[in-house]
């Protein structure tokens, strides 16, 4: 039972290695900006939420165990991320845990929302979660179309990458404009 306690785990690695290219695919410039996401704190967590929803998703469908291991450690770096992002901008522990558990609230909601839009048989479905979520539009919105195609684009990495080799440690090749 003792050596259990102190055995390595590789899942916290790889996890935070994966949650460190999230972030860096989440920051990319053209994502951001005019005829795209606004350039604020709240559109950037929009899009690292957006990222992390999709990778997880990857990771628990097709990683087996070892990927439900690691989507649990990516969640975890995130929110730690944030929590730490909250304190460096002044706000108290009282005010830093009721902020974390509603953001893990709307995470979850956000992961069900894209999960049912991506296996919706109609293509807008995507683009009216995108629209509210990241557009903060009820209609569906004109940017939501290129934003889909990112959608798309972040999938198709991380399915070529494949939820079993990121959960050993193989990082997904996200897409660039750089």
């Amino acid at each position: 039972m003792w050596p259990n306690w102190f055995r390595p785990r590789p899942e916290k690695a790889i996890g935070k290695a994966l949650y460190a290219s999230i972030v860096q695919a989440a920051r990319e410039p053209a994502l951001y900006g005019e005829g795209a996401v606004p350039d604020t704190l709240e559109g950037r967590l929009e899009l690292i939420l957006l990222h992390a929803a999709l990778t997880i998703r990857s990771l628990r469908r097709d990683g087996g165990e070892p990927g439900r291991a690691v989507s649990q450690v990516v969640f975890d770096t995130m929110f730690e991320d944030f929590d730490i992002a909250m304190r460096e901008l002044g706000l108290g522990d009282s005010a830093v845990g009721k902020k974390i558990r509603f953001m893990a609230e709307g995470f979850y909601g956000r992961a069900h929302s894209y999960d049912s839009a991506l296996d919706a048989p109609e293509a807008e479905a995507l683009e009216q979660v995108l629209s509210r979520n990241l557009l903060g539009s009820e209609d569906i919105d004109p940017r939501a179309a290129a934003l889909a195609d990112r959608v798309h684009a972040v999938l198709a990495a991380l399915e070529a990458t494949g939820g079993a080799a990121m959960a050993q440690g193989e990082l997904p090749a996200f897409p660039s404009s750089r």
